[in-house]
């Protein structure tokens, strides 16, 4: 389920206009060389009319103002960074450039980082879709892929990426039933292949409105939640006997068929219907019994 933002302008990502900032250090750097050449030379000598000395000052004044615009307009780019440029409010573009970037001093630089973040999420106590009360959590991987929609469309992206989280645990975890022996359903414990891709794909489509795109989901904790984790353990543990003995019973039959086969076939005793009956309950009894059989050898005829 996508987050919906009826009447909200959608920011994109565009490229900001910004300058080399090893340049622009050059030009600071010959700036500042040649105001320490003409500034000497420039101050009035004592008997010099008050005009010259407001004119020097006002050249001094200028000259800072000028070095400090120069000075106050670099920023540093590193690798997987972005710098959202603004000017007074409005969006100017993102700067992705690696290294020392320039501009003026009157734009607003926030930076952001697009490097992949890693999250555990705390255990949430949920419902799955049977009603059973589960204790689940996932780790997920994501990064910012838009810059102006992570700056400008969202209050607080990361805030907003927990909290989206923790919503599409809780949807994904409502879809499956914890458990399922009959093989019938995909479930929590046992489809993790599934669940997983479900829980990217539901993140995903809820954090586009951010600007941010999930790499990696998977759940990380899974447990019936404790009230009932007991009584839950009675009923896996009967269901798992149920599902064996069922395959054990299964099996047997298969085998008791295939060996009166074998023995009708290759003549090797003739059986009426009811020692044939007998036969059957005496193999079932062997081939399902929980314990080994005790043979007895009869050594008379079987008539």
């Amino acid at each position: 389920m996508s987050v919906e933002l009826s009447g909200m302008k959608t920011s994109r990502e565009t490229a900001a206009k910004s300058f080399n900032g090893y340049i622009m250090l050059l030009v600071l750097v010959a700036v500042l060389a040649v105001l320490a050449f003409l500034i000497p030379g420039m101050v009035p000598a004592d008997g010099s009319p008050k005009i010259a000395k407001l004119a020097f000052a006002g050249t001094l004044v200028l000259s800072l103002i000028g070095v400090l615009i120069l000075a106050s307009g670099f920023f540093m780019i590193q690798p997987n960074q972005a710098a959202v440029i603004t000017l007074f409010g409005e969006y100017k573009g993102s700067e992705r450039t690696e290294g020392l970037r320039w501009v003026w001093p009157w734009m607003g630089k926030n930076k952001i980082s697009a490097r992949a973040h890693n999250i555990h999420s705390e255990r949430v106590k949920i419902n799955d879709l049977r009603g059973n009360p589960i204790e689940i959590a996932c780790n997920v991987v994501w990064r910012v892929r838009d810059t102006a929609q992570a700056s400008f469309d969202v209050d607080d992206y990361k805030e907003f990426v927990n909290i989206q989280i923790e919503a599409g645990l809780r949807t994904v975890g409502s879809r499956h039933p914890y458990d399922d022996f009959e093989g019938e359903e995909v479930t929590l414990r046992g489809g993790a292949e599934v669940v997983n891709r479900e829980l990217l794909e539901e993140l995903n489509d809820r954090l586009q409105v951010a600007g941010v795109v999930v790499d990696e989901a998977g759940l990380t904790h899974l447990a019936y939640a404790s009230e009932i984790a007991s009584a839950m353990l009675k009923r896996q543990q009967a269901d798992a006997i149920i599902a064996a003995r069922a395959k054990i019973v299964l099996g047997a039959v298969g085998m008791v068929e295939d060996a009166l086969t074998k023995l009708s076939q290759d003549n090797i005793v003739e059986l009426d219907d009811e020692r044939r009956a007998a036969m059957v309950s005496n193999l079932l009894v062997v081939l399902c019994g929980e314990k080994d059989a005790h043979p007895v050898v009869n050594a008379g005829s079987i008539y």
